[in-house]
């Protein structure tokens, strides 16, 4: 982590800023909760979306620890936000070490709520962009928390559809050091629920706040989303709407699909 002090760009957006504003945090600044609240009045579910996809993450983990993985790659981590990825594996497993990377300054300034691990654990923070996977990859904070001989989970919850660029490549870099047994997880925007542009309760509307705003956004079709895992070995039901991967018990309305709007998936290294 750098040893200086952060420029936390306090008058741009960010999405892990408006994200900790749609789970209810305070860490966002006046940029940040302006945007969070147009987004709110574009597309009211989003606090359902946000909330929705942090379940997820802790559904995901779960399963991946009952796996055996013990080592963890949380990319795009967001603002802390108890329980975080180590705090849900170290439950079923303390010696699990977790690695977090984010490009936000303000994550940078809490990490240290990130690397309260378990004693038989560690955790680690890299301050990065997940556009560069190789720099992720050689990062000595990583390089000394994980053995990539062995298996490896990484973790891309709600960030893919923000990174610029060719993000399928990005997904291929990094786990194609990973040792068989490894596993990729992740959330994804889709338009694929939207009933057209002017649809009041629209994802669009949403990504358009975003837009407007400078971040860039790229929504994705269930097909799309499903090539970040080719290769891999689709883990049942494969790519399936957040809120009912894994959820047995849980009847949820088809309506309930567009308010959430997201596609999630794991996928296993063979």
């Amino acid at each position: 982590m750098s040893d200086g002090p952060p420029d936390l760009r306090t008058d741009v957006p960010h999405p892990a800023r408006m994200y900790d504003y749609f789970l209810g945090g305070k860490d966002f600044y006046e940029a940040d909760r302006l945007a969070a609240e147009q987004a709110l009045r574009d597309f009211p579910s989003v606090r359902l979306t946000a909330r929705t996809n942090r379940e997820f993450m802790h559904r995901a983990t779960h399963y991946l620890a009952e796996q055996g993985i013990r080592q963890y790659l949380d990319i795009g981590t967001g603002i802390p936000t108890a329980p975080n990825l180590h705090q849900v594996a170290q439950q079923q497993a303390p010696e699990s070490r977790v690695v977090y990377v984010d490009n936000d300054p303000l994550v940078l300034a809490h990490a240290r709520a990130l690397l309260r691990s378990s004693d038989e654990g560690r955790t680690a923070y890299v301050q990065a962009d997940a556009a560069e996977p190789e720099t992720i990859l050689s990062a000595p904070e990583l390089t000394e928390t994980l053995d990539l001989g062995r298996p490896v989970a990484v973790s891309l919850m709600a960030l893919v559809h923000f990174v610029p660029g060719d993000v399928y490549e990005m997904v291929d870099t990094l786990m194609a050091p990973l040792a068989p047994g490894s596993y990729l997880a992740m959330s994804h925007v889709t338009m694929e629920f939207d009933d057209g542009p002017e649809d009041p309760d629209g994802m669009a509307r949403l990504l358009q706040v975003y837009v407007d705003r400078g971040i860039p956004v790229h929504p994705r079709p269930r097909a799309e989303v499903a090539r970040f895992f080719d290769g891999l070995e689709l883990v049942p039901p494969g790519i399936e709407v957040i809120h009912r991967w894994h959820n047995e018990g849980i009847d949820h309305p088809p309506s309930h699909d567009k308010r959430v709007s997201l596609y999630g998936g794991v996928g296993k290294k063979v």
